[in-house]
């Protein structure tokens, strides 16, 4: 037994060892970042694929977290590719590291590198399924950010392809390790306020039909590998949905990736901050893993809001959750008060419940993104092999109920669904929806689900 043991650490130090070597390092004892001494056996190494925005915001992160180094990163864009590097250059050499973060058009090929311990994923949403699965394939943990998926099924096969790889995967709801959702999460568990009976959880608009013109391409970025399994003649490039950026001089994104916005190419805010506030709502009635029996869109039969019902008889509709209709939040309604929260912020319809949480209502611009306690736990997570906090199986059922929200405002009707053998009921045109299962553009296939 002890002779196991000491295989698998040495093992373990090797792949470490050689990963921080990136090319004839020399090996020191220990480093140190933000104070803690990290032993070079314990160093986590990572690679990034997507390198906009979030990625971006995603690395930065990473960086608060100690034992964490950057190995190489991955993107369609040439310049993002560039930026990154020189992002990742510089935070190496703040902390005495070596300079090295190897650049990659093709994913596939980071894939391969020995030395990646992890990888963080922030490519648009149709591309999660492949980077992710291909990614527990080789063996590495997956940070991907939210909604899981683009479709139902794609979320399905990831969460089949985490567990038939022994893999820890953690979905970029960072809102789980926000104190605030926290602590509203636990009292609505406790039952603070009562029988929990409405939840009002606002996201924002449903996506809308392609409409942007068509542009020249830009020489930096490969768009046939930017589409990737999209199957759709009539989704282009436009400077929109693959932001500009350049170097000399530096100018970063103006906007965020407009593909979300399109029923083509994205789930619009449905999904967007449905990834955010409905996952929180699934979190505190304990429907992880599960989700609502029914999804009415508005408008149906004079539905002022969408709707949908879970089998208990909770009711959550996406609605505006104070007065003021002031950006995305949750209100929890049950029969002995209320509950609101959003980032940095959180309000009771009794005080008492949040004497030993006093949340500062309101954060710095900029912060919103910045999400090293979850990036945290996802790295305690590798160490333990234990489930992360927002684990596959939460990323999977929060992407399936925005997927159903989007079908049923798309078909302008009720759908009803069956979380416990994952099938609509009765509903033969919804098995249909691409939301569902979404044809792949040759020669991609999705593992597990394509014959």
């Amino acid at each position: 037994m002890e002779e196991n043991r000491k295989k698998d650490v040495n093992r373990r130090e090797f792949l470490k060892l050689s990963a921080l070597g990136l090319a004839s390092l020399t090996i020191i004892p220990s480093w140190s970042m933000n104070g803690v001494r990290i032993a070079p056996s314990d160093r986590i190494v990572l690679g990034f694929i997507g390198l906009g925005q979030q990625g971006l915001s995603d690395f930065h992160s990473f960086t608060g977290v100690p034992g964490v180094q950057v190995a190489a990163c991955s993107d369609v864009d040439s310049i993002k590719t560039e930026r990154f590097r020189r992002r990742v250059a510089s935070w190496q050499k703040s902390q005495s590291m070596k300079e090295v973060c190897d650049m990659y058009e093709s994913y596939e090929k980071l894939l391969k590198r020995k030395d990646i311990d992890a990888v963080s994923i922030a490519t648009p949403d149709h591309w999660h399924a492949l980077n992710a699965i291909h990614a527990c394939q080789a063996g590495k943990d997956v940070y991907c950010q939210k909604p899981l998926a683009y479709t139902i099924t794609e979320g399905l096969a990831i969460m089949r392809a985490v567990r038939d790889n022994n893999r820890v995967l953690q979905v970029g709801s960072q809102q789980r390790s926000s104190k605030e959702f926290i602590k509203a999460i636990d009292l609505v568990r406790k039952g603070g306020i009562g029988h929990i009976e409405k939840i009002y959880a606002k996201v924002g608009d449903p996506p809308r039909p392609f409409d942007l013109p068509k542009q020249e391409i830009p020489k930096n970025l490969n768009f046939n590998l930017w589409l990737g399994p999209l199957n759709d003649p009539k989704v282009h490039y436009h400077s929109d949905i693959c932001p500009v950026v350049s170097l000399e001089p530096e100018q970063n994104e103006q906007l965020w990736g407009a593909w979300r916005w399109y029923w083509e190419t994205g789930n619009g805010y449905t999904a967007d901050w449905g990834a955010h506030m409905f996952d929180i709502s699934q979190a505190a009635i304990g429907m992880d893993g599960s989700g609502p029996i029914e999804y009415i869109p508005k408008g149906y039969n004079g539905a002022e809001y969408l709707t949908m019902k879970y089998a208990n008889g909770i009711v959550m509709t996406e609605q505006p959750y104070r007065d003021d209709n002031q950006g995305q939040g949750i209100k929890f309604i049950g029969d002995r008060g209320w509950i609101q929260v959003a980032r940095g912020f959180l309000q009771a319809s009794d005080p008492e419940l949040l004497k030993e949480n006093k949340t500062q209502q309101g954060v710095k611009a900029g912060e919103f993104e910045v999400s090293s306690p979850h990036m945290q736990n996802f790295i305690d997570c590798m160490r333990t092999r234990q489930k992360p906090i927002a684990s596959v199986e939460v990323g999977c059922s929060t992407n399936t109920l925005c997927c159903l929200a989007n079908i049923a405002t798309e078909l302008q009707r009720p759908v009803r669904w069956n979380p416990a053998t994952l099938t609509f009921v009765d509903d033969v045109e919804a098995e249909n929806h691409r939301l569902y299962k979404y044809q792949y553009r040759k020669p991609y296939k999705l593992p597990y689900y394509d014959k």
